[in-house]
């Protein structure tokens, strides 16, 4: 239990620098790059199925920060990211990569972007290897070091 109530702490703090750079966060790159990364670590493990799709989204909707943006042009988002990856997780991925890399000339966007799948990744009381592998791509795709986030 020791592991959950520290990854929920972490994710907690994460959610707190995130509220507090709220107003920093409303361009389309980071709306885009932040559904991108939704779909890349709900599909993280090579496939999404409807539960997690249903999931990540329940997640979207509540989330204050993401409240910058109509609920529907972010689920709208991460479903065609979502159906990338699940067409062809490879090629896919390869297109999301580039969608979150959009936002590394903007480091307080970048990091929002790796700190909302963190986020994402640890809902569930569990940040498997899978998550935190896709999580370490997106940090490479924005210029961020992973050790940042102890990834």
């Amino acid at each position: 239990m020791a592991i959950w109530n520290q990854l929920r702490q972490a994710a907690q703090g994460m959610q707190s620098q995130l509220v507090a750079k709220k107003n920093d966060l409303k361009s389309g790159a980071f709306r885009d790059a932040s559904m991108a990364m939704c779909a890349l670590v709900a599909a993280a493990d090579g496939s999404i199925d409807a539960d997690e799709k249903r999931k990540v989204a329940a997640l979207i909707t509540s989330n204050d920060v993401l409240a910058n943006f109509p609920a529907d042009d972010l689920l709208a988002k991460f479903a065609g990211f979502a159906d990338k990856l699940a067409a062809d997780f490879d090629f896919g991925k390869v297109s999301v990569l580039q969608e979150i890399g959009k936002t590394k000339k903007k480091p307080v966007e970048a990091r929002a972007v790796i700190q909302i799948g963190i986020i994402i990744g640890g809902a569930d009381g569990n940040f498997d290897d899978d998550e935190k592998k896709v999580v370490k791509e997106a940090c490479f795709a924005v210029g961020l070091d992973p050790a940042e986030f102890e990834l």
